[in-house]
């Protein structure tokens, strides 16, 4: 039987990293909003509870990504599949990342991914080059964390 599962990762800023990553990604922001309504309208709930991010409610704390193509509730805006959920922490990265994203380029090639990536906010850290292998770029996100483009 195979498992359901997320990619969470801590973060100071939750919105605006799901941000980076839908953007760096092809995904979409969930959208929480509907539920919210209703919690707050059952009293579920409390105003200290829910933010607001580029004119929507949001969980305070909270955001998450998801592809596009995969289902997800229409109320919650949780998807069913391919997702990643960022979680703001009050402590802040302190070290390597022992888990890591990579993203593959398409057609248009890997310095073309790389300096889409930098515009959107990630740093280059390194090339990597294992001949035959194949090279790739170690980058950061906007709070530090490490990934590949390849």
């Amino acid at each position: 039987m195979t498992l359901t599962w997320k990619l969470v990762i801590d973060s100071t800023n939750a919105p605006a990293l799901a941000d980076f990553w839908a953007a760096a990604l092809g995904y979409e922001v969930e959208d929480p909003s509907a539920l919210i309504e209703e919690l707050l309208a059952a009293g579920h709930i409390g105003e200290e509870a829910v933010t607001e991010h580029r004119g929507r409610k949001t969980f305070r704390g909270f955001a998450a990504i998801r592809h596009p193509e995969d289902p997800f509730d229409e109320v919650s805006g949780v998807g069913g599949g391919r997702r990643l959920l960022f979680q703001d922490v009050p402590e802040t990265k302190s070290g390597k990342n022992r888990l890591h994203i990579d993203v593959h380029s398409g057609p248009n090639g890997l310095e073309a991914l790389v300096a889409r990536l930098e515009e959107l906010g990630a740093t280059r850290l390194r090339e990597v080059d294992q001949g035959p292998a194949g090279r790739w770029w170690v980058l950061e996100d906007p709070e530090g964390n490490e990934f590949c483009a390849a």
